[in-house]
C-alpha cells in the first residue's frame, strides 16, 4: 500500500499552498483547485520536486469531469492518481494504471447504499469519505467496501485526524496547513 506510513495526504488549493508543501517531507499530495492550463505544469511541478500528485478531476476549471477529461489528465498531466465523484473518471484512471480514488459524500442511506453498489463496479482503489469526522462511517464504508477509505471534509483539528485513523482510514486528506505541519514524519515514520 502506497499510502502505509503517509497517514495525512495533504491537499493545496492554491499555488502558495503548494509552494509551502513542496518543502514538507510528503511523498503524496492532492492538489485541488485549478484551472486546466495550470494542470500540466503544476503537475510536473510536483513530481520535478519528488512528489506524486493526485489530481482532482472534479475541481479543474475548464474541463468537463468525464472519461475524456480523466484521459486527457492520466496521458498528458502523468499524475501518480485522480480523486472523482464520477464512475467514469475512476473506470478511465484505472485504465490507465493510476490510483483512483473515488469521493463519496455521505448524504443520506439512500444514497450511501448506491454509492455501495457503484464501488463493487468501479472497484477504486481508494474511497475518500466526506466529511470525514464520523467515524462509524469510516469504519462501515471499509467493512462493506473491503476498500481501504480516506477521510476528508471538516478535518478541523489533531483530534479529528486521530479519531478518523482510529476508525480505521488509512490516511486523512486536509488542506489544514497546520495539521499538515504537525504530522511531518522523518523517513522512519517518526513524528
Amino acid at each position: 500500500m502506497p499510502f502505509s506510513r503517509q497517514r495525512i495526504l495533504p491537499a493545496a488549493r492554491k499555488v502558495k499552498d503548494l509552494e509551502k508543501l513542496l518543502r514538507l517531507p510528503y511523498a503524496y499530495i492532492v492538489l485541488l483547485d485549478m484551472h486546466v492550463a495550470q494542470l500540466q505544469p503544476i503537475v510536473q511541478l510536483a513530481k520535478s520536486n519528488g512528489k506524486k500528485p493526485i489530481v482532482h478531476a472534479d475541481l479543474i476549471e475548464g474541463l468537463k469531469n468525464d472519461e475524456y477529461a480523466a484521459e486527457f489528465i492520466c496521458q498528458i498531466a502523468k499524475p501518480a492518481g485522480i480523486v472523482s465523484t464520477r464512475a467514469s473518471v475512476i473506470a478511465k484512471t484505472k485504465q490507465n494504471k493510476l490510483l483512483a480514488i473515488q469521493r463519496l459524500f455521505l448524504l443520506d442511506t439512500n444514497a450511501l447504499e448506491k454509492s455501495y453498489t457503484m464501488f463493487e463496479r468501479t472497484q477504486p482503489d481508494y474511497i475518500e469519505v466526506l466529511p470525514g469526522v464520523i467515524p462509524h462511517m469510516i469504519a462501515e464504508v471499509h467493512a462493506r467496501t473491503g476498500i481501504p477509505v480516506f477521510a476528508g471534509g471538516l478535518i478541523r483539528s489533531v483530534n479529528d485526524v486521530e479519531q478518523a485513523l482510529a476508525a480505521g482510514a488509512s490516511a486523512v486528506t486536509t488542506s489544514n496547513t497546520a495539521l499538515w505541519k504537525h504530522y511531518v514524519t522523518d523517513e522512519n515514520g517518526r513524528r
